[in-house]
Order: C-alpha cells, then structure tokens, then sequence
C-alpha cells in the first residue's frame, strides 16, 4: 500500500459539492504537486486530509509502521500525531509567541513526562525540555531563523514567517508534510530559496510532501507526480510533462504559455 491512499473522497457543504468522488496515492518518499484554478477544491481537499473537515464520503488511508489507520473521521490533533503535517494558505502563526516557542510548542505532542514532572520540575521534565529546545534550535537554524528565535512571530517579514511556519510543521516529526501555497506572496528570489529548501528537508527528514501551489515553474521543478483539480473533480493525474501536456489541463488551467514552457 502507498503511504497515502484516497478513495472516493467527497466533501458538500449544502447543496455545493467541493470536492467529488477524489481518489488518489501517494508513495513513501513522493514528492507531489495538487494544482488547479482557484476556487478548484485544493484547500478543502487538505482540510479534509487533516481532519479540520469531515468527509461526506470515502476513505483516508495512512499507512505507518506496517500498519494501516484510517484518517477520516479524525480530529485535527489525532491526525497530527500519527504524522501527518501541514502549512497553511494563509499563515496561522502564534503571533503573540517567540520564533522559538512556535516551533516547541508543535513539539509537546511528543514528549513523555506527565504534568506532574512538569509541574514539580523534576528531572525527567528538565532532561526532556533541554532535548526539544536543542531540536528547535536546530530547525531555526536550518531556516535561518536563530537570530531572531526570541522576536515575536508577527514581527518578522513575510517570507520569514512562512519559513517559520514550516519549521513549526517538521516540529512535530510529520512522514508527510503538505504545503499548501508555500510560495505565495514571494518573489522570485525567496521562491528560488524556497525551492531549494524544500528539496534540501524531504531529503534530511525523510519527508513524502504533497505541495499545493499556483506557481508552475517551482512545481514542474520539483513535483515528480501531479494531480489536478476542476470545480472538485479530478481531471487528470501523471509526470509534470505529461501535464503540462494534457488539453483538458491546459484549458481549465494552464493556458498555452506553460504548455509550450
């Protein structure tokens, strides 16, 4: 079985369905593009994956350790925990917390002391807290954040803060992390940047990513696979030239410029 597997997902919210009948997989070490025009299902499809959404109908299936756990119907917190991480389209940062405490604060949900090491100090406590901070340096570190680890989340600069977000989404160990628009909002430079890092943490951490984005030269770079979505349904699915390829593509999304990139 692949990592991910989604059979027949279907989400309606009334009488509108965003996303219908989407089956899909990922395998471990994959790293996937989900692409379409805005309004597509691409969020929702995330926020289905991750539990913030109950699906109307179909399966998540997670595979972890030789085992098989079933997503769907889960709470955002349980999904997390079995390693399953995300970014979102619009940055949702403890702005009011340090750069640091971001990122140890998406650690916690690992840690083995109970309250009462926490709460009386004891040793246990100390040892545990002196590991997750060292971590946290480390990840700050890798996106060169440490000069500003005790500078308030909401000060730093926009594509700062999206690095930060990042960095708060491997805190919590994930095997799949999904980006949702990483890039939006930066130029090209930080894009460029962007793209590097990307590759660099799914070769450090082990990482399978499924990466939702509008910006079609960082997703033909790096996606090795893409799915595409119109008006919730899956339109089409293969290689990046394939895609790019693809009339049914080109017309609900790509236009003839990308096409004959």
């Amino acid at each position: 079985m692949p990592l991910l597997k989604v059979e027949k997902l279907t989400k309606s919210f009334g009488g509108l369905t965003a996303v219908s009948n989407v089956s899909c997989y990922i395998n471990k070490g994959e790293l996937v593009g989900l692409i379409g025009p805005n309004g597509a299902g691409k969020t929702t499809f995330f926020n289905l994956l991750t539990g913030v959404y109950v699906p109307t109908s179909g399966t998540i299936l997670l595979k972890k350790e030789g085992e098989t756990i079933r997503l769907d119907g889960k709470k955002p917190f349980q999904v997390t925990k079995v390693g399953l991480a995300r970014t979102f389209q619009n940055i949702r940062l403890f702005k009011d917390l340090t750069v640091l405490d971001n990122v140890r604060i998406a650690m916690h949900q690992n840690v083995r002391y109970r309250l009462g090491s926490a709460f009386l100090h004891f040793n246990k406590y100390h040892n545990e807290e002196d590991v997750l901070k060292a971590e946290a340096d480390r990840l700050l570190e890798i996106f060169k954040l440490s000069n500003k680890k005790y500078e308030l989340a909401k000060n730093l600069p926009y594509g700062e803060q999206r690095h930060l977000e990042i960095a708060r989404a491997l805190a919590t160990k994930p095997s799949l992390l999904l980006l949702d628009e990483p890039a939006a909002g930066m130029n090209p430079f930080e894009t460029a940047a962007l793209t590097e890092i990307i590759g660099w943490i799914r070769k450090e951490f082990d990482l399978t990513i499924l990466l939702i984005e509008h910006d079609m030269s960082l997703v033909m770079k790096i996606c090795e696979r893409i799915y595409v979505l119109d008006y919730g349904m899956l339109i089409a699915s293969g290689e990046p030239d394939e895609i790019r390829k693809n009339k049914r593509v080109i017309e609900a999304y790509l236009g003839e410029d990308v096409s004959n990139a």
